[in-house]
């Protein structure tokens, strides 16, 4: 069953029923309702639905991530994902604790764990832009989505999610480690085009929409939401001890979105989310925002790749997925020890001078958010 989620809340499946128990305390009137919807056969989009009200961002939505770095607090540690490769682009397994220091806002931290070849479950999430721009390559980009899935996903250990996205997001398949199902909702993405739309970008007169509202966000791409939304409200639910990534496939032209890339940015590294694009559509009708992809990623520790064709597009693929794949951590224990829910800039360097003579490239996240007193990290939240 698809289900149209928005910005701030999923208006259907489990997240929905929980709110509604929250709200009412016993809720048997919100259950038998939710599965009313369930037995029913609702259609892709809802009409008439009510658009959450914007909620303004926290003081630390405001902070703007820089650089190359850093990653994911649980208990008393910091923990730091990162991957080594050469100017051949070629993944480095080989080095070791004493190759690096860490610096957290410009001090030296002591490093407590040092370990290569991290292999946690994957917990992704497939957002895939459907919208008019992403008419001619849509195919291609949903056959190389399925060979991804169907590569990565190991059976009883990594899960993954499915999402389309225009200028609203719908999921269209949860968290699950059921390739088919995943495979079926891959299938049902499609390109919905707006009313009088007849090929190129180019919309005419024509038999008038039901709802202006609707045919609005059928022509537009809402980029960041769909972030925000993946990050916030399903991957930060996703289960304990897992690697959190999304990958995009987009030509990087937001058209529409309700918060800003800084926020969905933001957003990310609090889910402790790593973001992939793969920057695809029509490049010669709308063009590829390239800069903005590779700021998007680079500010979460992903990577960004511009694909022209089949090939390359299934070669972006295979790089994302060894790149999950072939990781090191590092932890240590801040010596900052105040908990104010700042941003904390981190900063890994090779201090092996024949590693610096290789120039190999140290990719990982720019920092984190430190813990408030109360606070629970992602990485120990549990599913609903």
């Amino acid at each position: 069953m698809k289900q149209v989620f928005h910005r701030f809340l999923l208006r259907s499946g489990l997240l929905v029923t929980m709110l509604i128990l929250a709200a009412i305390g016993i809720g048997l009137v919100s259950t038998s309702r939710a599965q009313n919807d369930a037995n029913s056969n609702r259609p892709r989009r809802t009409e008439n639905s009510p658009q959450p009200s914007p909620t303004p961002p926290k003081k630390e939505d405001d902070v703007t991530l820089t650089g190359d770095d850093v990653v994911r607090v649980e208990t008393n540690l910091t923990n730091i994902f990162f991957t080594a490769a050469d100017k051949q682009k070629r993944f480095v397994s080989t080095l070791k604790r004493e190759d690096i220091r860490v610096l957290e806002d410009g001090v030296p931290q002591e490093i407590f764990t040092f370990q290569q070849n991290i292999d946690l479950p994957l917990s992704l999430a497939i957002l895939i832009d459907c919208s008019g721009s992403e008419e001619r390559t849509l195919p291609e980009e949903k056959a190389a989505a399925r060979s991804f899935l169907e590569s990565v996903l190991r059976p009883n250990r990594d899960e993954a999610a499915v999402v389309s996205f225009t200028g609203e997001v719908t999921l269209e398949q949860g968290l699950t480690g059921n390739v088919a199902r995943l495979r079926r909702a891959i299938d049902q993405v499609e390109f919905v085009p707006p009313s009088g739309y007849i090929g190129g970008g180019v919309v005419v007169g024509g038999t008038p929409p039901i709802s202006g509202t609707q045919q609005a966000l059928a022509g537009s791409t809402a980029i960041w939401d769909a972030v925000w939304a993946t990050s916030n409200e399903l991957l930060s639910a996703s289960a304990e001890h897992t690697r959190r990534a999304i990958i995009l496939l987009t030509d990087g032209q937001d058209t529409i979105s309700q918060v800003r890339m800084q926020e969905a940015i933001n957003r990310a590294v609090k889910a402790d989310a790593l973001i992939y694009a793969i920057g695809i559509g029509d490049r010669y009708t709308y063009g590829i925002d390239e800069g903005s992809l590779k700021k998007l990623t680079g500010a979460t520790g992903g990577r960004a790749y511009f694909p022209r064709d089949e090939n390359e597009l299934r070669e972006a693929f295979a790089q994302i997925e060894r790149e999950l794949r072939e990781q090191y951590l590092v932890a240590y224990s801040s010596s900052n020890k105040t908990r104010d829910g700042s941003y904390r800039k981190v900063v890994i360097e090779l201090i092996h001078p024949e590693l610096r003579k290789d120039n190999l490239k140290l990719n990982y996240r720019p920092g984190y958010f430190a813990k408030v007193p109360g606070s629970q990290s992602p990485s120990t939240s549990k599913k609903p």
